[in-house]
């Protein structure tokens, strides 16, 4: 695995203990992929300065290291709802040529996690892509051995939000994102696996227990996933929240929110709507333990720990 060599956690676990969380009758897995530069939450959330992280007690040791930097974590989600194999985003991937150094030429053994946690990619039904951005879209696809990138998943359905490929589609993009869109988004809709979907305000049930929720700002069609089964639901953020410090300060954004003013906005209004009800909150970038539950803190909120339960894997 590539990581960096200045990286204080280390290499994710080992394979044989997939982290997950029980949400009623369903399971929630973690499908690690690296751990992010400690440089990358100062660049992605820049008024998250030490000073402002400092100020959370709450969020060291997990969420920031004594120093006040921000830890960021690159995984994804997988579980089983109404009989469908779902993975939820899919990460960087490997071998891609990126801009972002961390990003560049992975070699990681995200596969063989997701298989041991019993989601081989060719029995894999749906994937829900919260947005369409480097970091989620990466194990879209892989390389086929003979120069040419194909559909990971050849079973299954890619979802995105309607609104978010449009957006795109007439969007003026430099090189580095014209080559995501070429070797990880166009091989997809060129196989025919690609569904667009219209999420209206209240949400779009995509299957029983799965809804998608429109969480715009970071993008325009950026999407929260939301999951039940009986006795509890979760929520997985996408990039509506990167980190536990902006529950404590709503109006801290991303460098690239494409509006940040919506972005805030739609935070703000999520947050308040968990805050209390005991819903899972699962961070695409939290690193762990990555979940929690949304409480009131001060004029804001913050995040209660729910550390995952690592499964031995088969």
């Amino acid at each position: 695995m590539h990581t960096t060599s200045d990286d204080p956690r280390g290499a994710s676990p080992a394979i044989g203990t997939i982290p997950a969380w029980t949400v009623g009758d369903l399971t929630v897995h973690r499908i690690d992929e690296i751990p992010l530069p400690p440089d990358t939450g100062q660049w992605l959330l820049p008024d998250a300065t030490p000073e402002v992280v400092r100020g959370q007690d709450w969020l060291r040791p997990d969420f920031a290291d004594p120093a006040g930097r921000l830890l960021i974590d690159s995984h994804t989600f997988a579980f089983t709802v109404g009989g469908l194999k779902v993975l939820v985003d899919t990460g960087i991937g490997n071998g891609k040529d990126r801009a972002n150094p961390a990003w560049h030429d992975l070699d990681t053994d995200y596969l063989d996690r997701l298989t041991a946690a019993g989601y081989p990619p060719a029995d894999v039904d749906l994937v829900i892509l919260t947005h369409l951005h480097t970091d989620h879209v990466g194990w879209n696809t892989r390389a086929d051995g003979n120069g040419a990138w194909v559909p990971t998943f050849p079973n299954a359905r890619y979802l995105t939000s309607r609104t978010e490929r449009e957006f795109w589609a007439g969007r003026e993009m430099d090189e580095p994102r014209r080559r995501m869109f070429r070797d990880s988004v166009d091989p997809v809709a060129e196989a025919g696996l690609l569904d667009l979907v219209d999420v209206p305000a209240g949400g779009a049930e995509v299957a029983p227990g799965l809804r998608l929720l429109p969480t715009p700002g970071h993008t325009p069609g950026h999407l929260a996933v939301e999951l039940s089964g009986e006795g509890g639901a979760a929520l997985v953020t996408g990039d509506c929240v990167h980190h536990p410090v902006q529950f404590a300060h709503p109006a801290i954004g991303s460098c690239v929110d494409i509006d940040p003013a919506r972005s805030r906005a739609t935070r703000r209004s999520l947050l308040e709507s968990l805050a209390g009800t005991g819903t899972l909150v699962l961070g695409t970038h939290f690193p762990p333990p990555t979940a929690g539950r949304v409480v009131a803190h001060g004029d804001a909120y913050r995040l209660e720990s729910v550390p995952g339960t690592p499964r031995t894997t088969r």
